[in-house]
């Protein structure tokens, strides 16, 4: 019998399927990773505290370092009375040209009463060709706390890639008590004129948001928002930073412009002047963003 296998004749690895359900308590003064539930190639390795007991932290790994087509990851973060939680990414994630089968990924975030979520992954790229839906769903409880952030890049800047071709939708509501925050909805498809269009993308290939909710805010949004609007992106992008007082209030910060670096340096700065409103402690920057 010949034993010899040719490479077209060994299957392709799967796509993959992965959750991960991410539970915190407070254990007196110290918020703790209670539970760490996880399936596939999603991990928090263990809960850090860079701020020694004050905010938990934990760092998601995808080891498999990208989202190909068919990939289907789930993230559930749940805070509990009154934990403090900071959760991150080690490195921007990646979505990579898709065959055909659609990517996606599902973010849901639940912050219980008294309790404060800091979600903060580094950039998203989505490669030329790629097809894939990302959505985010957020519960704040009456007095929860949230600062949030994501920033989208299309194509791979430095090689000169545009999203000339593929599939990109993407999801996020934010609900206070049940009663609707934000609410936002895009989609687009590689070369989509959208993309070009100067009530759209303009040209440009990176965007951000930040928002941030937390009680009080409607009385400090003034003079919150004017120490903001006084820092401006490095890269001179187009950006905007209104308030809404619907259900408690709501910060937004926007960019728009071609580079993913200068995004997070931005929306970085604009967190180390929300921080200590919104969650009453100075920003520390977490030291995996350095590596």
């Amino acid at each position: 019998m010949n034993a010899t296998v040719r490479l077209a004749e060994i299957p392709l690895q799967s796509a993959w399927e992965a959750s991960l359900d991410l539970g915190f308590a407070c254990r007196a003064t110290r918020t703790v990773l209670a539970r760490n539930a996880h399936f596939g190639p999603l991990r928090v390795q263990k809960a850090l505290y860079p701020e020694r007991d004050a905010v938990c932290q934990a760092i998601v790994l995808h080891p498999p370092s990208g989202i190909a087509g068919g990939d289907r990851l789930n993230i559930h973060v749940a805070a509990g009375k009154p934990s403090q939680v900071q959760v991150t990414t080690p490195g921007a994630g990646k979505w990579y040209r898709s065959a055909g089968p659609l990517a996606t990924q599902h973010v849901s975030i639940h912050a219980g009463p008294g309790a404060t979520v800091e979600w903060l992954p580094q950039e998203n790229i989505v490669f030329d060709g790629a097809i894939a839906h990302m959505g985010t769903t957020i519960e704040l409880a009456t007095d929860a706390r949230l600062i949030a952030w994501d920033i989208l890049c299309l194509g791979r800047s430095a090689a000169g890639e545009r999203f000339c071709n593929g599939r990109f939708d993407l999801t996020m509501s934010i609900n206070r008590d049940g009663v609707p925050l934000w609410r936002e909805r895009g989609g687009f498809d590689g070369g989509d004129m959208l993309l070009d269009s100067t009530i759209a993308w303009a040209g440009h290939t990176v965007s951000g948001t930040l928002l941030a909710s937390f009680p009080g805010l409607p009385q400090q949004a003034a003079a919150l928002l004017e120490r903001c609007r006084a820092i401006q992106p490095d890269d001179a992008a187009a950006h905007s930073l209104p308030a809404l007082p619907n259900a408690g209030g709501l910060l937004i910060a926007r960019y728009l412009g071609d580079s993913g670096e200068a995004a997070r340096r931005w929306l970085t700065s604009l967190w180390h002047e929300i921080r200590p409103a919104c969650c009453g402690r100075a920003a520390l920057n977490p030291r995996i963003w350095n590596t």
